[in-house]
């Protein structure tokens, strides 16, 4: 028996249609293995793509530093090409200061204006304000 069936190789022909035709020795299951591994690779790349909506919750009363944290998530969602929604939830007599949550609202937009755009600026539904922002 020959040492080329032993190793398992095979006379795959590459090029039917060139003049000659081309032929090569290599193993073809190997070879039909790394093509659809190939394939698979491309397909979970492709998956990671595709864009998603982020929620970012918020309260009225969020301090400082946990919004700079949550500004920060926000970036990191659209520099991957995700669109993030902030929402603003009110309980109570937090109603009585919805100027306030407008005001963070205002003051989120104006930090991400260089990366983000308001797809829908921010407007009050029930006890909640909400704001889209995308990738420009």
């Amino acid at each position: 028996m020959s040492r080329a069936r032993e190793a398992g190789l095979d006379l795959v022909e590459v090029a039917p249609t060139s003049e000659p035709p081309v032929c090569r020795i290599m193993d073809y299951g190997k070879w039909q293995y790394e093509q659809k591994r190939k394939i698979r690779e491309a397909h979970k790349k492709h998956l990671h793509h595709s864009t998603s909506l982020k929620e970012i919750r918020l309260r009225p009363e969020t301090d400082k530093h946990d919004l700079e944290i949550k500004l920060n998530h926000a970036r990191e969602f659209i520099e991957k090409g995700h669109k993030v929604q902030f929402t603003m939830f009110f309980r109570g007599r937090q109603l009585l200061h919805r100027d306030q949550g407008y005001e963070m609202l205002e003051e989120i937009t104006k930090t991400m204006e260089n990366l983000a755009k308001i797809e829908r600026p921010s407007r009050m539904a029930g006890r909640r304000i909400t704001l889209l922002l995308v990738p420009k």
